[in-house]
């Protein structure tokens, strides 16, 4: 089979590598699976880079989210086993973790389904608990998980205010559903936020971003509200001054999605129901900007490790989309 291999660490353009290589072989309770689409995520990135907190043996392949065939002609969503990721034309999972590809969805719109969603369904609810009527700072919000998180907002009831880089963003950002978009290049966030709340500011802020996106958020955060910190994208892993939000009497909460999956993959999987209820009454869609062939798949990599991208990329190993 066709399958992209990092043999070294560095920039995905730089160490991905199109190969043929065995198919993967399934172990006990695992599957084989055809891959019908694979999401590009910001973890792929890293994973080429040796920056993620798992780091499979060299060689590898890039993937964790992907729509996938089972031999038995089931559409599923998986994360597939590493060191053999998505990015190729077959993968293994664990059979007890595969969850049903929603019928409202494209192979392309379920591969982007998991990841992203669930990760912003965590942070919102379980973690912040977000009520109907409040302000949500979104940061990224023309992103792929930025736009997840742009969605669920607006379907838990909340006045959604996105953070973007560029008139192009901004532009996604709105036709996502955010109620206010700010832009980072032309505008000063913190009195944007305020503007737009009436001095009270947000009262919850999901930031993917850390760096200045992060010290913006904690001049942002309305009394009682709460920062959900998601990842870093820029790069750039803050040192917040655990003084000021003694002051202003705000929440720092974490969210490694990943953790739930093995301490409580009962949430995961009743996570997914509701995901899957609300994409039949059509509250919520991946928003899919590109969909390549597999060759294509270290350039696309790359342009999502760099932020040249809007919502989401997915490579169609096996060519068009269904």
């Amino acid at each position: 089979m066709l399958a992209w291999r990092v043999h070294r660490n560095g920039e995905p353009a730089e160490v991905m590598r199109l190969a043929e290589t065995e198919t993967p072989v399934p172990a006990a309770g695992q599957l084989l699976l055809k891959v019908r689409a694979a999401n590009i995520n910001f973890p792929d990135a890293l994973l080429c880079r040796g920056q993620y907190q798992v780091r499979p043996p060299l060689p590898f392949t890039p993937g964790v989210e992907i729509c996938g065939e089972t031999e038995d002609g089931r559409r599923v969503i998986a994360a597939p086993v590493l060191p053999h990721g998505g990015l190729a034309e077959y993968v293994v999972a664990e059979e007890a973790a595969l969850l049903p590809a929603p019928d409202t969805l494209d192979d392309a719109e379920a591969a982007a389904f998991h990841v992203g969603y669930q990760t912003g369904w965590f942070a919102l609810h379980r973690r912040a608990a977000i009520q109907p009527g409040e302000t949500l700072l979104v940061h990224a919000a023309a992103g792929g998980v930025g736009s997840a998180a742009v969605q669920l907002g607006k379907a838990a009831g909340a006045t959604v205010i996105g953070v973007v880089g560029g008139a192009e963003k901004a532009s996604v950002a709105r036709a996502s559903g955010c109620d206010v978009v700010i832009d980072r290049h032309t505008d000063d966030i913190v009195t944007a936020v305020k503007e737009a709340t009436g001095g009270r500011g947000a009262d919850v802020v999901y930031d993917p971003v850390g760096g200045d996106a992060y010290t913006a958020s904690a001049r942002s955060v309305a009394f009682e509200g709460r920062i959900v910190v998601v990842g870093f994208a820029s790069g750039v892993i803050p040192s917040p001054a655990l003084s000021h939000a003694l002051v202003k009497n705000y929440t720092l909460l974490g969210l490694h999605w990943g953790l739930y999956r093995t301490k409580d993959p009962a949430a995961v999987a009743r996570c997914h129901e509701e995901l899957t209820a609300l994409a039949a009454r059509g509250v919520i869609k991946p928003l899919v900007s590109e969909r390549v062939p597999l060759r294509d798949g270290a350039e696309a990599v790359q342009r999502v490790a760099d932020g040249a991208t809007t919502g989401r990329v997915v490579v169609l190993p096996h060519g068009a989309d269904r």
